[in-house]
């Protein structure tokens, strides 16, 4: 059975009390925190950087995991790194150079991401698959949170898992958009091991009940 990984993506919680936010969800099960990063400009959206995942770190002892929705990529990787990244991943529709970005990465001491919109095509992953770490597949097209996820998505995070294991690599498979403890099991089926839930968990008022049934449908995935 795949280890899985719950990430809730503060995103949803509740900025005046971030720092709180992210202790509690830790406590509530949660293995990764999931860091959404939106520039106005390569999604229609602004959201946080570096200073927020800075203030953050003290918080928790989980990865963080930076998802870079902007364009272009490589000037933030520094920064987030410094501030306390664990894993960071972006667009390659972002990148002018996606190998170098990624090592660019992977050179700052992070583990390296490649995230696929509902309509990137999956060839970018033919020639760099030694260097991921992480494959994250979105399930709603980005830019905002409280999507509904895009059952499409299920063929895409298939493909992935195909080439994953052909690799005979260690890379985790992730999706992001729409993860609710309804069909969060149907993601699993279709080969995700990692799964980013935001208004799924922090609408809820007990995060630990979320984070359980999700866990629960998991195992009987």
């Amino acid at each position: 059975m795949p280890t899985y990984h719950i990430a809730p993506s503060i995103l949803s919680a509740d900025f005046a009390r971030l720092g709180e936010e992210v202790r509690n969800v830790v406590s509530a099960g949660a293995d990764i925190i999931h860091f959404d990063v939106m520039d106005n400009h390569y999604v229609p959206n602004l959201t946080i950087g570096p200073l927020v995942c800075a203030a953050i770190r003290p918080h928790v002892q989980v990865p963080i995991d930076v998802h870079l929705m902007v364009k272009p990529v490589d000037r933030l990787i520094p920064d987030f790194a410094k501030a306390g990244a664990n894993i960071i991943s972006f667009h390659p529709e972002a990148s002018e150079h996606i190998d170098r970005t990624l090592q660019l990465i992977r050179d700052n001491g992070c583990k390296a991401g490649l995230v696929f919109n509902p309509g990137t095509p999956l060839h970018f992953l033919d020639h760099v698959m030694d260097k991921l770490d992480l494959i994250l597949i979105m399930s709603v097209n980005p830019g905002f949170g409280g999507q509904s996820f895009i059952p499409e998505a299920l063929k895409k995070i298939a493909a992935v898992r195909k080439l994953i294991d052909e690799s005979g690599r260690s890379i985790l498979l992730e999706v992001d958009g729409g993860i609710k403890i309804e069909n969060i099991a149907a993601a699993a089926k279709a080969g995700a091991d990692t799964f980013v839930a935001g208004s799924a968990i922090f609408g809820a008022t007990d995060y630990k009940t979320v984070i359980d049934a999700m866990r629960a449908e998991l195992a009987g995935a």
